[in-house]
């Protein structure tokens, strides 16, 4: 027999856009998929309202019907509309709250397919957008209607443990990331029974409930400590302190547990050497970017680049791998025999200087630039521009961060690079 399950009468049907903020930082787009317990005490405000404390901004976007299922939503023209825009860097999956709890093979027909078809078109229409699954909790006292059917749900820790599961598996197959909510909630039952994190119908999360589930996307989305932010959306200061630092010790303190089954970014090469040629394996894992810095000024953006070394010494190599806005770093120092080959890019720059840069760093060159782009230490390009075919050009650096930056120059001669230190 197929198991009821009942819908929130909150609401017929929601969908909002939450207006931009406005604090310098980190600033993160993120979509919310799910029903009334995300729309409850507005969950994707609070967890605003905590970017903004701790330094950074998120802009939201949330489709939110009441008692709305993952089936009802891949056919809810709003919701296709906001993953259509794009441009997320998570979107959020919240099922009915009491569906993934069911036997089996009703999951298995009513649950999973649905969460692998939004997983599918988010990745279609955002590239750099992970899945997050919102593991909601067991109710109070387990589903009382349902109980018959199904025995794990007569209490909350056997309704819990069945949406614990779920999610798990959900997040496993679609190599997704996992909000553990429910996590913090139970630690909270068990150690602190005295804050209340149900409403009256012993189902959607209270005020305190809530800034539970703020707490764990916050430390989820933006991988900081909930414990150091200081926004409190209305509870006493002891609920207050309590709750953040559970919210730390079940998610801040366990990131990579929660993130294990989103596929990690892995930096590495081997190479093999000859004369003062070294050809690079590139044997990084999930990549779509790849900068070299031979350690000799010179850089490369391909995938298994071969270098030619114009000096000999030991030379330290970095490879910095990106995938949208992340990056991992892998180095391993090379020795390169004495070569009596000249260093074209020496010739090339008549002149550099001074470095290192303070206020400004002058460039000129025995061909016609072309144009020039400058990047950090971990491969970003944070200056580009055309030089309009002059020998000579001027480049800013009173706004740079104090460190080691990469110029490249292209001519028409070639492109060479060069080494920049900013220093003040």
């Amino acid at each position: 027999m197929r198991i009821k399950f009942l819908y929130s009468v909150l609401l017929a049907s929601f969908c909002v856009l939450t207006p931009s903020l406005t604090r310098a930082g980190d600033t993160l787009r993120v979509l919310f998929i799910g029903n009334s317990y995300t729309f409850v005490n507005d969950l994707p405000s609070m967890v605003g309202n905590m970017a903004v404390a701790g330094g950074d901004k998120l802009i939201t976007a949330s489709s939110t019907p009441g008692g709305a299922t993952l089936e009802q939503h891949c056919n809810n023209p709003a919701t296709l509309g906001l993953i259509n825009q794009g441009n997320w860097d998570y979107v959020v999956l919240q099922e009915q709250s009491q569906l993934p709890s069911f036997p089996e093979g009703q999951v298995q027909f009513d649950f999973y397919p649905f969460a692998k078809k939004l997983d599918s078109l988010v990745k279609l229409k955002n590239t750099c957008a992970k899945t997050v699954f919102y593991m909601t909790w067991g109710r109070k006292n387990g589903d009382a209607a349902n109980c018959g059917f199904f025995p794990p749900l007569c209490t909350y820790l056997g309704m819990d443990s069945m949406l614990q599961l779920r999610y798990t598996i959900a997040a496993d197959t679609n190599h997704a990331v996992i909000s553990p909510v429910a996590r913090v909630w139970r630690k909270l039952r068990n150690a602190n029974p005295g804050i209340e994190l149900y409403d009256a119908d012993e189902s959607h999360p209270s005020l305190a409930g809530t800034y539970a589930a703020a707490c764990s996307f916050y430390s989820i989305f933006f991988k900081k400590n909930p414990a150091l932010v200081n926004f409190n959306p209305g509870l006493g200061s002891s609920d207050y302190n309590t709750i953040k630092t559970a919210a730390k010790a079940v998610v801040y303190d366990s990131l990579a547990y929660w993130y294990r089954f989103y596929p990690s970014l892995k930096a590495g090469f081997t190479y093999t050497t000859t004369g003062a040629s070294v050809t690079f394996a590139n044997t990084s894992k999930n990549g779509l970017k790849y900068l070299w810095l031979f350690g000799d000024g010179q850089l490369d953006s391909t995938k298994n680049p071969t270098h030619t070394y114009k000096k000999s010494g030991s030379f330290q190599v970095k490879l910095i791998v990106q995938k949208c806005a992340d990056n991992d770093t892998f180095k391993a120092n090379i020795n390169i025999a004495s070569t009596a080959i000249p260093d074209v890019a020496d010739q090339e720059f008549l002149e550099f200087s001074p470095n290192p840069a303070r206020q400004f760093i002058h460039i000129k060159v025995a061909g016609l630039i072309s144009r020039f782009e400058l990047y950090d230490g971990v491969g970003k390009r944070i200056l580009q521009g055309n030089a309009n075919r002059t020998h000579s050009l001027s480049l800013s650096t009173e706004k740079l961060p104090d460190g080691l930056y990469y110029l490249r120059v292209q001519t028409d001669r070639g492109v060479f690079n060069r080494s920049v230190s900013v220093l003040r």
